[in-house]
């Protein structure tokens, strides 16, 4: 019950500020406009990596700005199937979709989480989907059409699944996420580092089988993508020292006041951050902490990226959920000190997350003079919110920041870094505590053996 009033309750909020104001406080569909054209020009012309096939996105002064299709060709032929739908119903029909999506991620979260009561489960999936609905990057998803529900609930469901042995498929999940996008990838060694072998070889071959069929159907904007470097090619998607970019390298950019200055550091962080982050994944893994190991995981995808948006970070809605969870079970426990940390880390990202200031909900920035929604922009006015396109100009003002405006237009990544490092100490902890365990129980001697 609490569940339900809840999910209902921050439903109807949103529903009740979508219809009180114009339609662009809660929907710009500009990415989804950018997949259906990618599926468009797969059924009717080629090729979508052309300069031709160019979103008007923004006009910038006495210059149309446009988004370039920046996804692997089996993407584009993906979206093929919504380039079908009229788009008078398509940007709100993808908002609906979303919404399932969402309450999806939450009920295979509650999954991983070892939920199986089934009053207990949906209501702690619909608590979960509240608080998504309530984060920026859930918000963002919705506003731009974009597709992260989609990869975060396909990613979760393939963990989800029984063994190996009783679900062959394990894998292909991931396969598909990373043939759409290819951040998922990070999920194979995982799959490779937690012996799960058949399911990583699963996810493998689907991938390949995606990068096959972009050869097959579209032969030259496959060849272009991968055998001439194009997914290399971060800036085709924007500035990497915007704001919006919340991964190591943006963040690296702004401070190192260039693109190619931050290079050899990003270089060196993200492979620290993949060895820890995929060390503590193994480690949880191995200890039953199946959630906190996918979210460490997760996070190395999530900081590793060379472009990660705002948007990207809908993996706070499980994490928010696994800390909530632990929270709960130490209460239960009689462990109030461990319960009120967790709970106080579950607080802390909703805060973190939370789209303010402006309105309840507000329009994330999208270009000069709109209002914004969520920390990292830190209000309409300040140099956070100055929304840069394309190049490397040191004039740009995210390499000027100072102070609160480096907390502030960072935090998803300081956050992300955080938590990397909390996930890195539990999981030391609990393999210790397994050992200890281990050492415990192990039977001694003959007498052990009898027993």
């Amino acid at each position: 019950m609490a569940g339900v009033l809840t999910f209902t309750a921050v439903l109807a909020g949103w529903l009740v500020y979508a219809c009180t104001h114009p339609a662009a406080a809660t929907i710009d569909p500009v990415d989804l406009q950018v997949y259906r054209n990618g599926g468009l020009i797969v059924r009717h012309v080629s090729p979508p990596y052309d300069k031709a096939f160019q979103y008007p996105l923004y006009d910038w002064p006495k210059s149309k700005v446009a988004l370039k299709f920046t996804y692997t060709p089996f993407a584009a032929i993906f979206f093929s199937a919504i380039s079908y739908v009229p788009w008078s119903v398509l940007p709100r029909l993808s908002q609906a979709v979303n919404l399932l999506l969402l309450v999806a991620a939450a009920w295979f979260t509650t999954g991983l989480l070892g939920s199986r009561g089934k009053s207990t489960r949906i209501g702690a999936t619909l608590l979960g989907a509240a608080a998504g609905l309530l984060t920026e990057p859930v918000f963002r998803t919705l506003y731009l059409g974009q597709v992260n529900l989609l990869l975060l609930a396909l990613i979760l469901a393939d963990l989800s699944l029984p063994g190996q042995r009783r679900r062959w498929f394990k894998g292909a999940g991931i396969g598909i996420a990373a043939g759409i996008k290819l951040v998922p990838l990070v999920f194979i060694p995982y799959l490779l580092l937690t012996r799960q072998l058949r399911a990583a070889a699963v996810a493998t071959g689907v991938f390949a089988v995606t990068v096959l069929l972009g050869f097959i159907v579209v032969p030259g904007d496959a060849n272009a993508w991968w055998l001439h470097g194009l997914f290399l090619q971060d800036g085709r998607t924007g500035f990497v020292g915007w704001g919006g970019n919340q991964s190591l390298r943006g963040l690296l950019t702004r401070l190192a006041g260039s693109i190619d200055a931050a290079g050899t550091a990003w270089v060196l962080i993200a492979l620290l951050a993949a060895v820890v982050g995929l060390a503590s994944a193994v480690r949880l893994h191995r200890a039953g902490h199946i959630m906190p190991a996918i979210l460490a995981a997760a996070l190395v995808g999530l900081l590793d990226s060379p472009i990660s948006w705002d948007h990207h970070w809908v993996w706070v809605v499980p994490g928010t959920m696994t800390a909530a969870c632990y929270a709960a079970r130490a209460w239960k426990a009689s462990r109030r000190k461990a319960a009120g940390w967790c709970a106080a880390l579950a607080g802390a990202l909703l805060l973190i997350f939370f789209p303010w200031p402006g309105s309840f909900w507000s329009v994330p920035v999208t270009g000069p003079g709109d209002f914004t929604a969520g920390l990292i922009w830190a209000g309409p006015n300040s140099k956070v919110s100055t929304y840069v396109l394309f190049g490397d100009n040191p004039a740009y003002k995210e390499y000027h920041w100072a102070g609160l405006q480096n907390l502030s237009g960072n935090a998803f990544i300081l956050a992300g870094l955080a938590l990397l490092i909390l996930l890195a100490v539990t999981a030391v902890r609990a393999q210790r505590s397994v050992a200890k365990l281990h050492s415990v129980t192990k039977p001694r001697g003959a007498a052990g053996l009898r027993a």
